[in-house]
């Protein structure tokens, strides 16, 4: 992220004044888009992928030597002739449709620039990484006929590629489009609607005024106040970037180590990803290339992603046992009534969504239902109400968000096209599956295999697109739902954000903390690894309600258990720390919690009372010994 945002200009002037009218605009554009609902499909992935394209070419820098206040004369050229590429999709939009395999010059000279507009626009806002994403499918699309059978095809020339990534709907104009469009754009908009009306700070002061007094306080309120941010948020770094200014300073001066204290952070801001509704924009894209609806989605999301927490926020309560640190002083945090009675109201935005979602709004309907929600509530206090210039702030903010996902537009078209049309993808999938021996854990341990290199320079979003095009039909071959198959990726995926050597989320959370980047990554991995955990669960038992209903409860129930023994055994301490035979032994009965029969939950939970105990005595019999010693030297 850093190296991003350091290529963002600080604009003056008409140029500032231009680009915040096109964010403004276009983030209400989609608010009035959502509500009457008859845009023409060109118009509507059109205008989404022209701000994706042109708002990074002004906003941007190509180059560090570039000026900060205004574009480049070559940053205008590419931002005309992307508006005239743009343009020429939308008004020839019919026509192109009747000639489809007769185009003409104009129309591959006008794809060949909105194609290396997509690839730079990828490039300037999330880097090199995310630019041969395009770059690498072209080439192979170019030379597929040098490869091995089993991973080349016939070869196409570059005018074949670009018109099918240019003037087909599987290319730049297709589903990421429609899911910036549908889904994004609303949502984002709705959250920076929030962030004003005040609802981080609420978050927040509600977090501490619960959890703030208890062992490792802090950190259970930066758990919990992430959670609640990225039920709205869906971005990590976003996410730890507002709570962690807060959170991270309480953490260090209640005791906890530097590094410690930010990756705690890190870990929670990236449950924001699975955490309905929002999930960082992972449940739109889920619903568009699976035809399931959103709010089945989010329905079956919801118990895995509240495990994420709750293990998080288990292992930083024993965490702190260990490292001997206890809460904050009840006079240095917010009292609970306090905070209710005055912001309680804030709550509101929120269940609005929630119960326009299940009066079938569609997903964006409710996203607009709760921004006018948000308008309203903020009127409660003087400090937050929103007039005009405060609602066009909040569309301005809400469209600039945007942008780190909506630049994936141009880039992840021109892969998915390439894809559909060297088929690749279908062969792909047999090849993983042949690859794995049919094994379905193999292929998973493949997959995560992917989604660790792949998500070295890809953000969550990305590497999830990247890796799911190619694999869901592996999975879906060896009998795992579809819905199944996309969550295991999206989990998997979230290692992107948390494994160093590139670790955007914890080093986010470092920057604030001061703590030493790569410490703070790896830390953060511990306390984030149940993401790999949760798409065995997804793929061997039933915790998205893919069974009878019997089999459903007790797939949660046995989920829950396993989730809190093994965060248990994850921090070597229980009542005191672990001896290695202990810890062998906790490690079997977590195996066991996950397995969901009565006599092995029993069996577990029996290891792991027998180990307590048995630790209980170990620690008694070493204080006497101490207390012993203590007398003798007297």
């Amino acid at each position: 992220m850093a190296e991003e945002t350091s290529q963002i200009r600080t604009l003056s002037g008409y140029w500032n004044l231009a680009v915040q009218l096109v964010m403004g605009g276009v983030a209400l554009f989609y608010l009035w888009a959502s509500t009457v609902g008859v845009v023409p499909l060109e118009y509507f992935r059109g205008i989404a992928v022209l701000y994706s394209l042109v708002v990074p070419l002004l906003l941007y820098r190509s180059w560090k030597r570039d000026r900060v206040d205004t574009p480049s004369l070559l940053d205008l050229l590419l931002a005309a002739g992307t508006v005239v590429g743009v343009a020429y999709w939308i008004l020839e939009h019919e026509a192109l449709a009747y000639r489809a395999g007769d185009y003409n010059l104009v129309d591959l000279g006008l794809g060949v620039i909105v194609t290396i507009v997509a690839i730079e626009a990828a490039r300037r806002v999330l880097g090199m990484g995310m630019a041969m994403c395009a770059i690498l499918p072209i080439v192979y699309a170019l030379f597929g006929s040098y490869l091995p059978f089993i991973i080349g095809h016939r070869g196409f020339t570059l005018r074949r590629v670009i018109e099918y990534v240019y003037l087909t709907s599987d290319g730049i104009f297709g589903i990421m489009a429609e899911v910036v469009a549908s889904f994004i754009i609303p949502f984002v908009v709705f959250g920076a609607f929030l962030q004003r009306a005040g609802v981080a700070k609420f978050f927040i002061d509600l977090s501490l005024a619960l959890l703030g007094r208890i062992a490792g306080g802090p950190a259970q309120a930066a758990v919990v106040s992430s959670a609640l941010l990225g039920t709205i948020n869906g971005s990590p770094i976003a996410n730890t970037v507002t709570t962690g200014t807060v959170t991270i300073p309480l953490m260090i001066r209640a005791g906890f180590p530097r590094h410690i204290a930010a990756a705690v952070e890190g870990a929670a801001s990236t449950g924001g990803m699975v955490l309905p509704p929002v999930m960082g924009a992972g449940a739109f894209i889920m619903a568009e290339m699976t035809g399931i609806s959103y709010l089945e989605i989010i329905k079956v999301a919801a118990i895995p992603g509240i495990l994420f927490f709750l293990s998080v926020g288990i292992m930083i309560y024993f965490e702190s046992r260990k490292l001997g640190l206890r809460g904050l002083d009840k006079e240095d945090l917010p009292r609970l009534r306090d905070v209710l009675r005055r912001d309680w109201y804030l709550f509101t935005p929120i269940v609005v969504l929630i119960v326009s979602l299940y009066a079938d709004f569609s997903p964006e309907g409710a996203a607009v239902n709760g921004t006018v929600a948000t308008v309203v509530v903020s009127w409660f206090r003087a400090e937050t109400r929103m007039g005009l210039r405060e609602i066009w702030e909040a569309l301005v903010g809400g469209g600039k968000d945007c942008l780190f996902v909506a630049a994936l537009t141009g880039a992840v078209g021109v892969l998915i096209g390439v894809l559909a049309l060297t088929g690749i993808a279908i062969r792909f999938s047999y090849i993983l599956v042949e690859l794995a021996g049919q094994n379905l854990f193999l292929t998973i341990a493949l997959i995560a295999v992917a989604t660790f290199i792949l998500g070295l320079p890809l953000p969550i979003t990305a590497t999830y697109l990247v890796v799911a095009v190619v694999t869901v039909p592996a999975l879906v071959k060896l009998g795992v739902p579809l819905l199944s198959a996309h969550l295991i990726v999206f989990w998997l995926s979230l290692d992107s954000n948390i494994t160093p050597p590139i670790a955007m989320g914890p080093f986010a959370a470092a920057a604030i903390a001061g703590a030493d980047p790569m410490k703070t990554g790896w830390s953060c991995f511990r306390f984030a690894k149940i993401i790999y955990v949760m798409p065995l669960l997804f793929a061997y038992s039933h915790i998205l309600f893919t069974g009878t209903p019997a089999e459903n409860i007790w797939a949660v129930f046995s989920a829950t258990l396993g989730t809190v023994l093994f965060s248990i055994v994850s921090t070597t301490f229980f009542y005191v720390r672990t001896t290695l035979l202990e810890w062998l032994v906790l490690a079997f009965a977590t195996v066991l919690a996950f397995v969901p029969v009565l006599g092995t939950e029993l069996a577990a939970v029996a290891l792991f009372a027998a180990v307590y105990f048995w630790q209980r005595k170990r620690a008694g019999a070493q204080l006497s010994a101490n207390l012993t010693g203590d007398i003798v030297i007297k």
